[in-house]
């Protein structure tokens, strides 16, 4: 019987501890202002989410502009020196990435890389679904 007890209790343990994927993923970094124009809606400032979460991708998302207006929940797998902040975010994709070569999957604002990363300035690895 005490085996079983602690069967079930070591079965808690590791599903408490086990991180199951279902979305995508890649990586992330941030961007500084000025955020407009964007490719997407060019000066409008109404095009900000409430929050500033809002992202450029890459050109694997960007999808020739199909992506303008997409949202995606994202949370923070890892990355150098225990990076994450154990929540999701929700945010909008407003723009195509500024820098070429992209060096992420997503570039996420400045408030939103804070939202999920306690470093800045650093590449995390994310998980992303679309919603």
């Amino acid at each position: 019987m005490a085996l079983v007890v602690l069967a079930i209790v070591i079965a808690a343990v590791i599903s408490k501890e086990a991180c199951f994927v279902h979305g995508d993923i890649g990586t992330a970094s941030f961007y500084s202002p000025p955020y407009i124009p964007t490719k997407c809606d060019g000066n409008k400032e109404e095009q900000f989410p409430p929050g500033n979460l809002f992202v450029a991708v890459s050109e694997g998302l960007w999808d020739n502009g199909a992506a303008c207006g997409r949202r995606y929940r994202l949370r923070c797998l890892s990355g150098p020196k225990r990076p994450c902040k154990r929540r999701t975010i929700d945010v909008k994709v407003v723009d195509f990435c500024p820098v070429t070569p992209c060096p992420s999957t997503i570039m996420l604002s400045k408030d939103a890389f804070a939202t999920i990363s306690h470093r800045r300035g650093r590449k995390i690895n994310i998980e992303y679904i679309q919603i």
